[in-house]
């Protein structure tokens, strides 16, 4: 049982406000998660015809965004540590709010920018001048979509800084999962509110539709917001964390047998700010970048390609009762990662009930191995699709869900080794690892499908699109048991980062 720090008083129930602000990070994830969407379950449909796009264009788009998250990645952890977890959340958000927003004036501006005086002008264009109304309204999207990648890349820097702040590390994972279960909510919502709002605003003549649902749905990050001012203080300045949570916070600074000088080298290591350039010296650093860039790339591709996997191979649009319902089994399935964040806790309850310790890193890598494994179902994706097109969206479905359990535990190695001055500088440099992947799958696939498609491409029995998925999903079926290998090589057992002020 937990003592309170007044012993003079009797002891008061543990609050749990830490779950509060885990359920803000959860929101922000998932609004973050539906500013992502919006643009891929609406460019076939609404974006497509109005702007003459091919699947070069959309891959374009999707890679710059990628390669700017990574860069922006790489500042934001660093800006997080800089300027705090409160101010640094809301320049996060706020950012990529506005970006979300601006996506839906890029219509104006192609129409402004060529003299057109309306969207039927985009329409019915032809020949030259509709490339050019292709490349003029992809420039547009890519300034929009840049802003949006700019303050995005500050989600989740700031998210581990925040779950290093008010878990310890036996929790961490596991609040890690929840908050990060957000992007499969987020995307798990979309299907059934962004193209729903696109038809509905289409039909009363608001634009095309897809504008106001990038406004709509962009909105939502402004309302968070304020819950975020109003809410969030560190734990020992927070009025709703009382003592007893305080100290279930802390206790891993907290041992019975830490003399005063433990913890003050603790207290040390902790606030102690490790310069940016010579993280990169530190295998755990690597061992991070190279577990992300293996494989973030596959929930990326997944989270932008999905959509138009349906409507290429199935011929079903995703704003269709069918293909909205594929997206949100898809997503649902996506949630079981809740439990995969729990794992590494279960091993260490299970090992400390049998007299053994072992320690968080050793737990993680043994449940990211057992992650590792189901992405290997990706290879059955495309064959299987010929018996029927629900069998690879429950493959691809558990295939997400692996990877949102990997993200998390990966996510917490870093929190595990480095001091929480740091944490968030290491995140930033794991999702800049984790954009540069995304951005060359995203940019090949792109390619990839537009030259299967002219060219009728053959791979394995398979022609044209469907054969250029089929090589994607090898790619994504075995890069998270590389990427396992190479963090294990790197850091083959637990150790702390040692910094001295």
């Amino acid at each position: 049982m937990v003592k309170t720090f007044n012993d003079e008083k009797p002891a008061i129930g543990m609050t749990n406000f830490r779950w509060t602000i885990c359920a803000l990070l959860f929101l922000a994830t998932t609004v973050n998660y539906m500013d992502r969407q919006v643009l891929s379950l609406t460019w076939k449909e609404f974006i497509s015809p109005e702007f003459h796009w091919t699947d070069s264009n959309y891959g374009l788009i999707t890679a710059v965004f990628s390669i700017v998250y990574a860069v922006a990645n790489l500042v934001a952890g660093r800006f997080i540590d800089w300027m705090g977890t409160k101010k640094g959340y809301l320049w996060a958000i706020g950012v990529w709010s506005a970006g979300a927003c601006l996506h839906a004036a890029c219509g104006w501006a192609t129409e402004l920018t060529l003299g057109l005086n309306d969207a039927a002008g985009l329409v019915r264009a032809t020949g030259d001048m509709a490339m050019t109304i292709a490349t003029v309204s992809v420039y547009f999207f890519l300034a929009a979509r840049t802003i949006l990648a700019l303050g995005e890349a500050g989600n989740f820097p700031a998210a581990i800084k925040v779950t290093a702040e008010y878990f310890p590390k036996r929790d961490r994972a596991y609040a890690t999962s929840i908050f990060n279960a957000g992007s499969a909510v987020g995307a798990l919502v979309a299907p059934f509110t962004i193209g729903p709002l696109a038809k509905f605003f289409q039909s009363i003549g608001w634009g095309n539709g897809w504008e106001m649902a990038f406004i709509v749905i962009g909105a939502l990050g402004f309302v968070w917001m304020g819950f975020w001012v109003v809410l969030y203080k560190a734990p020992a300045q927070n009025p709703r964390v009382n003592a007893a949570e305080l100290a279930y916070i802390e206790q891993d600074n907290n041992t019975p047998d830490e003399t005063a000088k433990q913890k003050a080298e603790e207290e040390n290591k902790d606030t102690a700010t490790i310069p940016f350039m010579q993280v990169f010296k530190y295998p755990q650093t690597w061992a991070v970048f190279f577990g992300k860039f293996l494989t973030d790339g596959v929930w990326w591709f997944f989270l932008f390609w999905t959509p138009a996997y349906i409507t290429d191979v199935f011929k079903l649009s995703t704003s269709s009762g069918e293909g909205m319902l594929m997206i949100f089994v898809l997503y649902l399935i996506t949630m079981l990662s809740v439990i995969g964040g729990k794992l590494p806790t279960i091993f260490m309850d299970r090992a400390a009930r049998q007299g053994k310790d072992i320690n968080p890193y050793a737990a993680r890598m043994r449940a990211m191995l057992i992650f590792a494994v189901f992405p290997l179902l990706a290879l059955l994706a495309q064959p299987l699709s010929s018996y029927s097109p629900w069998l690879p969206i429950i493959i691809i479905g558990i295939a997400g869900a692996a990877h949102q359990s990997w993200s998390a535990n990966i996510y917490s190695v870093a929190g595990d080794m480095f001091p929480k001055s740091t944490i968030a500088t290491i995140i930033g440099i794991g999702g800049m690892a984790g954009g540069i992947g995304s951005f060359l799958i995203n940019l090949c696939s792109g390619v990839l499908f537009d030259y299967a498609a002219q060219t009728n491409m053959s791979f394995m029995s398979y022609e044209g699109k469907p054969a250029g998925y089929f090589i994607v999903f090898c790619i994504c079926g075995v890069a998270y048991l590389v990427g396992w290998l190479i963090m294990k090589i790197l850091v083959p057992r637990y150790k702390v980062i040692e910094v001295k002020k």
